[in-house]
């Protein structure tokens, strides 16, 4: 489609943003067209969120205009922004699930609820776009996919032209990816405008028409995805050239055992079980990379390891430098986080686990290093020390070390837990999702890190949902499905599509590395 032919869907012009002291988007300029996909690209705190939820009719700007088909509209709640035909998907997702799919995407709509009709109207929908949904089945029973399926449908069936999408492929399988992208290009074809905000630059180059770059609140530019690369748009991203290379390197010493686990079976207080009959073994100076869709497993193992979740049966044995062996179930948290068995786990409330909100960064250092003081008084240097070796190094976003980790965003957060975990020198260290939300430059970063611990000697159990990165970084990959063994690989020669079939148990069974 030619320049000229382009019909604008939305234009934003001089849109800006504060927060106190804090510029979250300065006089933002930026139009999005009919019949497009447009990647919406930025380090964590350039203002991407906070842009897309002035849109959204969640935050009111500041001072500019926003037009939607060429009209100004004032948008001051997410009904306004419905009625202008701009709705929103957000990463977590905001269903009940106890109710159907139908009961969700009609929830809150106005008049008499005729859920014979809503069915048929999502069917049409669903026929239109290529989705594939129950609108009676209930949300608990539904796949993540499934669950964001009913998510997208949800803002069209109210009559969205104008979609967002916010981290739309964090937790799904590449053959589920391949699905949704189909839809979406489905959706461009019927001239639906879309914007997708991501940081896998390889779903950007597969997906997109045009990039839209943010950096520190202020529009940078745009470009044609045809005509762009990682590289280039990274290095727009932050502003200088960013090397974009995860290397494989080799401990300095001979790897040996350093975990061995057996036929651990985990179930949960409902009696649900969440892992079955699980065998692994981790060296040092490796990084057993863990797959598996979201809810496998993946957490229970994890913490099941770190003494944080009972184990029915099986064993967990830490081995020490003598070749000695410890068994670690029933044994104190405390005791195997001394023994240096380290847990870095980013959930989706990243101040659920182990950093406390009201307490600034050096206070939150405290958190694994008060019970070893040998005297009444609180040792505050060291902590202090740490927390600003770990802004300094990971380039953590805060006023200062004394700001409560509550006021920092999300990214600089979770910079904060991973460094602290890789700070206390472990000889075993688990992080699950370690990037989760990052931008690439932070990610590349801890990455680096991680395989520095790798060079030192350190056991790394590494889950991650980037299968791309799981490849470049595995020396070998563990892949879960509802919570069992599906295979354990070599991450030098596996491919993606293999590892999405094994996370979905399509052929899997066999994929043994030996």
């Amino acid at each position: 489609m030619s320049e000229t032919k382009k019909e604008t869907a939305i234009s934003v012009r001089d849109l800006s943003k504060s927060f106190g002291h804090v510029h979250a988007n300065t006089h933002v300029t930026m139009d999005l067209y009919k019949g497009e996909i447009l990647a919406l690209l930025g380090e964590n705190g350039s203002g991407k969120t906070t842009l897309m939820n002035m849109l959204a009719g969640i935050y009111y700007p500041d001072e500019g205009q926003i037009f939607v088909n060429g009209k100004e509209v004032s948008i001051r709640s997410p009904k306004d922004a419905f009625n202008n035909g701009i709705g929103m998907v957000h990463q977590h997702f905001k269903l009940i699930d106890v109710l159907t799919a139908a009961e969700n995407i009609i929830l809150g709509e106005e008049g008499k609820l005729d859920i014979k009709s809503a069915c048929a109207k999502i069917r049409e929908i669903c026929d239109k776009y290529g989705f594939d949904v129950d609108p009676n089945k209930k949300i608990f029973n539904m796949s993540v996919s499934e669950k964001q399926t009913v998510e997208i449908v949800k803002v069209l069936y109210r009559g969205a032209d104008i979609l967002i999408l916010d981290e739309p492929t964090a937790v799904l399988t590449p053959q589920e990816t391949e699905k949704l992208f189909a839809v979406m290009r489905n959706m461009r074809s019927d001239g639906k405008a879309i914007i997708i905000i991501t940081h896998k630059l390889n779903e950007v180059k597969e997906i997109s028409d045009r990039v839209a770059i943010l950096r520190q609140g202020e529009y940078i530019g745009d470009m044609i995805t045809a005509n762009t690369n990682a590289q280039e748009m990274t290095n727009m991203m932050v502003g200088r050239q960013v090397v974009l290379n995860i290397e494989r390197p080799q401990p300095l010493e001979a790897p040996k055992k350093r975990l061995v686990v057996e036929g651990v079976t985990v179930v949960d207080e409902e009696g649900v079980t969440k892992l079955k009959d699980i065998s692994f073994d981790v060296e040092s100076g490796q990084i057993l990379g863990i797959a598996g869709i979201s809810g496998c497993g993946q957490k229970e193992l994890l913490e099941a390891i770190a003494g944080l979740q009972p184990v029915q049966s099986g064993s967990i044995r830490y081995i020490n430098d003598d070749g000695t062996q410890e068994e670690l179930i029933g044994m104190d948290p405390q005791k195997i986080t001394q023994m240096g068995v380290a847990l870095s786990f980013v959930p989706e409330d990243r101040l659920g686990m182990g950093l406390v909100g009201n307490m600034d960064l050096a206070e939150n250092m405290m958190l694994r290093s008060f019970r070893d003081n040998n005297t009444p008084f609180t040792d505050r240097k060291k902590p202090h020390d740490l927390a600003e070796k770990i802004v300094d190094t990971l380039d953590v976003k805060t006023p200062g070390i004394d700001t409560p980790v509550r006021k920092l965003s999300g990214g600089n957060v979770q910079k904060v837990l991973v460094g602290r975990e890789i700070a206390n020198s472990p000889s075993v260290l688990m992080t699950a999702y370690a990037v989760r939300g990052l931008d690439i430059n932070s990610s590349y970063t801890i990455y680096d890190l991680i395989n520095m611990q790798k060079i030192k000697g350190v056991a790394v159990i590494f889950v991650g949902e980037d299968l791309d990165v799981l490849l470049q970084i595995s020396d070998r990959i563990l892949v879960l499905c509802d919570g069992q063994v599906s295979g354990i690989i070599d991450g030098k020669t596996a491919d993606k599509n293999t590892v999405g079939m094994m996370m979905t148990k399509l052929g899997g069974e066999d994929k043994n590395e030996d």
